[in-house]
C-alpha cells in the first residue's frame, strides 16, 4: 500500500504533458469530461462492494447520478493517464501521494482550495495528511487511506531477557539488543528488511525522520549529505548495527517487508519495523506465532528527534477538465466530501474501510469512535497509534525525478551497510544526484 511505484521517465513526462496541453488548448478535454451532469469516478479495485454502497448512498441523498469504474492497482495509474491524455470522462478519481507532483505539473487535476466544503476539514485531518496532498502551496484532495511505519517489539521476547520496557532512544535499541542477544533469546533481535524494492523507502524515512534529520531542506534541496541534519546519522546507526553490534542481519540488505515479516511473526526478532497495519496479522493467532505479544511503541528517537516516523496516504482528487466547468466541479466536490469528509455528518466511508478492510483513516475524530477504538484495541494499542499517527511527516522526496533518483540512493546506502563505502560518501552520492535531477527537471 504504500509502495512508491511513480517511475515516470523525463522524456515520457514530457511528451505526454505536451499531449494534455494541445488537447486542453484544443477545448477536447473540457467537452469531454464535462458532457453531462453525471459524476464521472474512477478508483482501484479496493472495496469495491463497499465504494458500490457509498456511490448508492450518494444518489440517493444528494441527488447527483455517478458512473463509477475501477482498476486493479497494478495498472490503476497507467488507466488513468491514458484517460486525460485520451480525453475520457472522468472527473474524481483516487490518487497516490506519490503521483502528486507528476499530475499536478501535467496540469492533470486540480487545487481544491476555492471549494470551502471540502478545506473545512483540514482541521480534523493529520498534519501530514494536508502536507501529502499539498503541491507548491495548493491543496488537492482529501484524504481516502493513510498508514505510517511503526516500531514493533515481541514482548515476551524483552521479559525473558529482564527488559521493563521498550527502548525509548536508539542508543536504548542497541543496549536492548546486545542484552537479548547474549541472552541467547535472537541473534539478531532487531528486524531491517532494506531490500531494493518499493517498501524501501518507507523503511530509510522513518529511520532518517526519527534521528531528525531530513533527505531535503524546506526548498527542495539535498540535506541527506549532512552529518547532523540529514541522513548521515541514520545510516551510521544501521552500518553499527550490523558491524559493530551485530545486532542485524547483514543479510538485511536482500530481505524484502514480505519475507521480514514473516520472520518477525515466527518469533526470530525482538524488534521490527513494519507498516502499521501489519499488527493485524502479526497479532492472529492464525497467521503468526507471536499472536498477541506484538506491541508497538513510539518510534525511537536521536539527535533531538522527536519520535518521528513517515506516513503516507491516497486521496479523492478532482481533474482540471472538471475544475474548468464550475457547476459540474461544485458536483463533483459535492462526491468528494462524500467519500472524504463527512457524509451526513459522520465520516462514513473511511470508518467502513477501516472496519472492513483494516485500512488507516486520517482524520483525527474516528479515534474517538467506539467501533475504532474496539477494533484496534483488539489487535493493538489505540493510543499508541494515534500518538504515532500525530507524529508522522510526509514524505520529501516525492518529485517527479523521485524514481530515477531512489536508484541511486538504494544503491547508496546497501553499499555502505555491507562496508564498501562510508555513509558521508554514501550520502554525499545521493545528494549530488538529488540536486542534478532537480536542476535538470527545473
Amino acid at each position: 500500500m504504500a509502495k512508491y511505484v511513480s517511475k515516470l521517465a523525463r522524456r515520457e513526462f514530457l511528451k505526454v504533458s505536451a499531449a494534455v496541453g494541445a488537447l486542453g488548448s484544443s477545448g477536447l478535454i473540457n467537452r469531454a469530461f464535462a458532457a453531462g451532469d453525471t459524476v464521472n469516478f474512477m478508483a482501484w479495485s479496493a472495496a469495491v462492494d463497499l465504494v458500490k454502497s457509498h456511490v448508492a448512498e450518494f444518489e440517493k441523498s444528494i441527488g447527483i447520478d455517478v458512473d463509477y469504474a475501477n482498476a486493479p492497482w497494478s495498472n490503476y495509474r497507467d488507466n488513468i493517464i491514458t484517460k486525460f491524455v485520451g480525453a475520457a470522462p472522468l472527473d474524481m478519481m483516487w490518487v497516490s501521494d506519490a503521483w502528486l507532483p507528476e499530475f499536478a505539473d501535467a496540469g492533470w487535476i486540480a487545487p481544491i482550495n476555492k471549494f470551502d466544503n471540502l478545506m473545512k476539514y483540514n482541521d480534523e485531518a493529520e498534519d501530514f495528511c494536508n502536507d501529502s496532498m499539498t503541491y507548491k502551496g495548493m491543496q488537492y484532495g482529501l484524504t481516502y487511506y493513510t498508514d505510517f511505519m511503526a516500531f514493533l517489539y515481541d514482548e515476551d521476547a524483552l521479559k525473558k531477557a529482564g527488559i521493563d520496557a521498550p527502548p525509548a532512544t536508539w542508543d536504548e535499541v542497541t543496549e536492548q539488543c546486545l542484552k537479548i542477544k547474549s541472552a541467547g533469546i535472537s541473534e539478531y533481535p532487531l528486524m531491517l528488511a532494506l531490500a531494493n524494492e518499493s517498501w524501501l523507502m518507507n523503511f530509510l524515512a522513518a529511520m532518517v525522520y526519527s534521528h531528525g534529520g531530513r533527505f531535503t531542506d524546506e526548498k527542495g534541496n539535498a540535506a541527506m549529505q549532512s552529518p547532523t541534519e540529514g541522513a548521515v546519522a541514520a545510516l551510521q546507526w544501521v552500518v553499527d548495527a550490523v558491524h559493530k553490534h551485530k545486532i542485524v542481519s547483514p543479510a538485511c540488505v536482500e530481505t524484502g517487508e514480505l519475507t521480514g515479516l514473516k520472520a518477525f511473526q515466527s518469533g526470530n526478532h525482538a524488534f521490527a519495523l513494519e507498516p502499521k497495519y501489519r499488527m493485524r496479522p502479526i497479532n492472529d493467532p492464525k497467521q503468526s506465532q507471536i499472536a498477541g505479544r506484538c506491541k508497538q511503541v513510539l518510534m525511537p528517537s536521536s539527535n533531538g528527534g522527536a519520535h518521528n516516523t513517515v506516513g503516507w496516504m491516497r486521496f479523492h482528487g478532482m481533474s482540471s477538465a472538471t475544475a474548468a466547468n464550475q457547476a459540474h466541479a461544485e458536483r463533483t466536490a459535492k462526491l468528494i466530501e462524500w467519500f472524504g469528509g463527512r457524509a451526513n455528518g459522520a465520516y462514513k466511508f473511511q470508518k467502513y474501510l477501516f472496519t472492513d478492510i483494516g485500512a488507516g483513516f486520517g482524520v483525527k475524530p474516528l479515534f474517538n469512535d467506539k467501533d475504532v477504538q474496539a477494533s484496534y484495541n483488539s489487535y493493538a494499542d489505540v493510543e499508541m497509534i494515534k500518538a504515532q499517527q500525530a507524529l508522522a511527516l510526509k514524505s520529501d522526496v516525492v518529485t517527479p525525478w523521485y524514481g530515477e533518483w531512489q536508484e541511486t540512493n538504494a544503491s547508496s546506502w546497501q553499499a555502505a551497510i555491507v562496508g564498501k563505502v562510508s555513509p558521508q560518501d554514501a550520502m554525499t552520492k545521493a545528494g549530488d544526484k538529488w540536486d542534478n535531477l532537480k536542476q535538470e527537471f527545473s
